[in-house]
Order: structure tokens, then sequence, then C-alpha cells
């Protein structure tokens, strides 16, 4: 099954999390299909906190991927901000 989730990137304690579309059999931060977008969590300034390619998650979607429930949050959000 293809899902839509996040891979942890960043330093210890410095969290930065890549929207990414990869094999549910693949590893949390191993190999994926596409990169999709990003979540800064420690984002402060003029930082940008949540990037969404929002045309490619839906053509992934459409294509029977399943978001993970974190992501599902984070594309409504996107969504609203867009």
């Amino acid at each position: 099954m293809v899902v839509i989730r996040l891979a942890r990137g960043g330093a210890k304690k410095r969290p930065f999390y890549n929207i990414v579309v990869a094999n549910g059999a693949a590893r949390r931060d191993g190999r994926f299909i596409e990169r999709v977008g990003f979540y800064n969590p420690m984002a402060s300034g003029g930082e940008q906190p949540l990037r969404v390619a929002l045309d490619r998650v839906s053509y992934w979607a459409g294509v029977g991927a399943q978001l993970s429930p974190t992501v599902a949050r984070l594309v409504d959000q996107a969504k609203k901000a867009a």
C-alpha cells in the first residue's frame, strides 16, 4: 500500500519533517517515491513552517494512497491557509 506520511530529519531536539509518498513497507526515514512538502514545527521568524504541494497530494490520494492522520491534519491546515 502507498502512504503519504512524515519522514523525520533535522538534528537532535530540532525536528524537521518531509512529507513523502512511500511504500507502506518502507522504513519511516527510508526510501520514498516522491517528496510533496515539508513541516518545520520549530520555524521562527520569517521561516515557513509548512509547505504542501496540494496538487500532488490530491493526485496520489486519487490513485489510492492513504494519508496518515498527521499528514491529513497538515493538509487541511494548508488548504485553509491557501
